[in-house]
């Protein structure tokens, strides 16, 4: 398999409680409006955790449970720029995607620019995604869990922006002709979502070009500081609202660090050969193995299961027991007898 396999992240659940706990906050929604919001956020966050996961699934950081979880979000650097930027985008994304289908209570497409020239030989028209709507009520949700006065609180503000920009940024003109036999001499464009996909390779992008702040130059505290918030978005008010930031620097994702929730990379899978990797995935293995101070192990399991069913009436299936040997790559402590290989027997499903 190419990728990771994606469990519910708790941070989902807990982006739902937190919302329900703030339900009286919103005066401008009624209460049948606000729970069918609340889901599209708990929707929408899960969404973009599983993205997370996918996008760093061969990195030595792969969005665990742990980072994800509020208790890992105390900390400010690169990899949680990129959970708070890609939760926020998970949520803007379901909210306006489903309120452009109608599944959201006075809610529809966003018809404010139709009839309007876009440019030469086209018109706005259709059922553009309502964009806006989207943002807006996901600043409400994500956004009012920063309640703190400092530099960190800050930082997520700015990040969940960015994350909001990412959505905006990846959206794509969509168009149909019109004219004598389809001549399209004129053109009528919506705008639509692109997948989501697209906006976790553009954020993952943001990721590697994300910007430290300079804390002592720009004299912006971590932690509990007695700056307000607006003195510490001056101070970083020149970085791009597109840009990813962060104020410290990662661990070593290499080792396990029990106290701060990092597993490291031993035992995780690397890929080695296959078609259609990418190039970042054929290096896996020297990244989460050989540069962590790992020897690659190579394990294989046969696994048994059932293959040739046939149906005899009535009514039983016979089948046969097939079995075929899954070859897999992890990375292991370096010791006397590297190279030898693993082998175990058990059963696949019937």
């Amino acid at each position: 398999a190419r990728g990771s396999k994606f469990q519910s992240s708790p941070i989902g659940f807990n982006f739902f409680i937190f919302s329900l706990r703030v339900a009286s906050n919103f005066l401008m929604t009624g209460p049948k409006a606000y729970l069918t919001y609340a889901k599209s956020v708990q929707v929408g966050t899960h969404n973009g955790i599983e993205e997370c996961k996918h996008q760093f699934a061969w990195d030595r950081w792969n969005c665990p449970d742990s980072e994800t979880h509020p208790k890992g979000l105390r900390r400010a650097t690169r990899e949680t720029s990129f959970v708070h930027a890609i939760s926020a985008a998970g949520v803007m994304y379901t909210l306006s995607r489903n309120c452009s289908l109608g599944d959201l209570e006075n809610c529809g497409c966003d018809v404010s620019n139709n009839g309007k020239t876009g440019g030469r030989g086209w018109l706005w028209g259709g059922c553009s995604d309502n964009l806006e709507f989207g943002e807006k009520i996901s600043k409400q949700y994500v956004d009012a869990q920063e309640t703190g006065q400092d530099s960190r609180a800050a930082v997520n503000l700015h990040n969940n922006a960015a994350g909001r920009q990412a959505v905006k940024a990846t959206t794509k003109r969509v168009c149909r002709c019109h004219g004598m036999s389809e001549s399209c001499s004129l053109q009528t464009c919506w705008t639509q979502l692109s997948d989501f996909r697209e906006i976790g390779n553009y954020l993952k992008i943001k990721y590697t070009q994300a910007q430290k702040l300079d804390t002592d130059k720009r004299r912006v505290r971590a932690g509990n500081s007695a700056d307000s918030r607006g003195a510490i978005v001056d101070a970083f008010g020149g970085v791009a609202q597109t840009e990813l930031i962060y104020l410290e620097d990662s661990p070593d994702y290499c080792k396990r660090n029990a106290s701060v929730g990092l597993h490291g990379t031993e035992g995780r899978e690397c890929l080695q050969h296959g078609a259609g990797l990418t190039q970042w995935e054929r290096r896996s293995c020297r990244r989460l193995c050989h540069e962590c101070g790992l020897r690659v192990e190579e394990r294989r399991a046969e696994v048994v299961s059932s293959c040739n069913c046939k149906f005899h009436w009535c009514c039983r299936v016979n089948c046969e027991d097939c079995s075929q040997v899954i070859v897999k790559h992890v990375c292991a402590k370096r010791e006397a007898g590297d190279g030898y290989a693993v082998w175990r027997r058990y059963r696949g499903p019937k």
